[in-house]
């Protein structure tokens, strides 16, 4: 008897691609909105919803959305995490992992919530549905402040091999919990158009930012499914840092080496623990921020520790005080396969032919995940930041001011966070060993 390895080299099984991209942006006011995705560079794909409406978000569950994303951005920090630049979407990919759970069964779904700090689906289906209601509900017109706006949508597809048998109940909870249809492609006779028309809905709703997520190793005619997220930030800092005090300074690399990059200098909330300093620095209205954090000389590795083992939101925790703040201007574009991590973290189960189960997404062949992909740009400056992120899953068949203390200056490797400030979410996680 062939094994499923072997099934695959013959072509009788069928794949899988999850693709998780999301945007963050805050630096111009002229970035035209996303297209609409029926026309234009999808083409004219058939889309095929299911007749479930997506569930009302309850704000209860939103604690459970933002355990996913911290665990999961923790995770992948810590496996990633070294001496290169990192970037990672949390948010993103934790959206794009649910939505591939709901086809997940026995061992390989039990993985993959293990991972995701989650007990079961529809717990964490809640959690997300309810977590992306309320990130996007930060969106609008800022009060009080007629020229500030934060856009912050996120958007989910599927993209489906044509006139094939998925299961009802799959489709059923992609659409009630992340409101997404599917669009029919040939991925077994025109794998080049569709790979183009994914590429183009994440490129409309990333605003081109992430122009190419699926690369064209990714698929074959063995794919059978892409599941997407887009998520898409743009907002201005609340105190912008004024180009006049910019001027060039040292960063010094993890080599040892110094260059010169252009260093910014402005006012931060501050806050500080074990081994470790943080700026915090908000986004219009208050409801968005980057936190910063310089761990003290010789505790590099403690905080990258500190991040990866769960403690990830007690950097994030309210500021004690005020510091005068000098960082860098950077832009980093980050790409970083995700399948290695996520095996390691514990849901190796998925990426295994002969073990991988997705038998809820369909019972005409056995998927498993051959690749999980995400790419990261980021650029940060005086008026805001902008940042684009896209994750890909490939399956193949089977208070009151104090005394400020003294300037912090991030002029060696520091870890950046841009999240939330009610509940702490990850959007954007990273570490900064470059900003050239």
């Amino acid at each position: 008897m062939l094994s499923r390895r072997e099934l695959i080299r013959a072509g009788t099984l069928g794949g899988l691609v999850v693709v998780a991209p999301g945007v963050l942006a805050a630096c111009s006011d002229d970035d035209p909105p996303p297209k609409s995705s029926p026309g234009g560079s999808s083409g004219s794909i058939r889309l095929v919803s299911s007749d479930v409406k997506r569930t009302a978000a309850d704000p209860a569950a939103v604690a459970a959305g933002t355990a996913a994303v911290l665990a999961l951005g923790g995770g992948l920090y810590g496996q990633l995490v070294g001496s290169d630049n990192l970037a990672i979407s949390p948010l993103s990919a934790a959206v794009a992992l649910g939505m591939t759970v709901n086809g997940a069964v026995g061992t390989t779904r039990d993985e993959m919530l293990s991972v995701l700090a989650a007990t079961d689906v529809k717990g964490l289906d809640d959690g997300l549905n309810a977590l992306t209601a309320y990130v996007e509900s930060l969106a609008g017109p800022v009060p009080d402040e007629p020229d500030a706006e934060i856009a912050l949508d996120s958007a989910n597809q599927v993209f489906g091999q044509r006139d094939y048998p998925w299961e009802s109940a799959f489709l059923d909870s992609l659409a009630a919990s992340y409101g997404a249809g599917l669009r029919e492609v040939d991925f077994e006779r025109a794998t080049e158009q569709a790979r183009t028309a994914i590429n183009g809905w994440t490129a409309e709703q990333t605003h081109d930012r992430i122009p190419e997520i699926v690369p064209k190793d990714a698929l074959d005619e063995s794919t059978r499914m892409v599941l997407v997220n887009a998520l898409y930030f743009k907002a201005p800092w609340l105190e912008p840092f004024e180009e006049s005090l910019t001027s060039e300074g040292p960063f010094h690399l993890v080599s040892g080496e110094a260059v010169s990059v252009p260093m910014m200098q402005g006012g931060a909330s501050y806050s500080e623990g074990a081994g470790w300093r943080a700026a915090h620095r908000y986004y219009a209205a208050g409801t968005l921020a980057m936190t910063l954090v310089l761990p003290d000389e010789g505790a590099e590795a403690a905080l990258d520790e500190l991040v990866s083992d769960g403690h990830l939101a007690a950097l994030l925790q309210p500021a004690s005080g005020h510091v005068s703040l000098t960082m860098p201007r950077w832009e980093l574009l980050v790409s970083a396969p995700l399948s290695g991590a996520l095996a390691e973290l514990g849901m190796a189960s998925a990426f295994d032919p002969d073990r991988a189960d997705f038998s809820a997404m369909t019972a005409e062949e056995e998927l498993f995940l051959s690749a999980v992909l995400q790419q990261v740009f980021i650029s940060v400056d005086e008026a805001g930041t902008e940042a684009a992120a896209a994750t890909a899953v490939v399956a193949g068949a089977t208070s009151a001011e104090v005394d400020p203390p003294l300037p912090l200056v991030l002029d060696r490797p520091f870890v950046f966070v841009i999240h939330d400030t009610e509940h702490g979410t990850p959007l954007f996680l990273g570490k900064v060993c470059d900003p050239r």
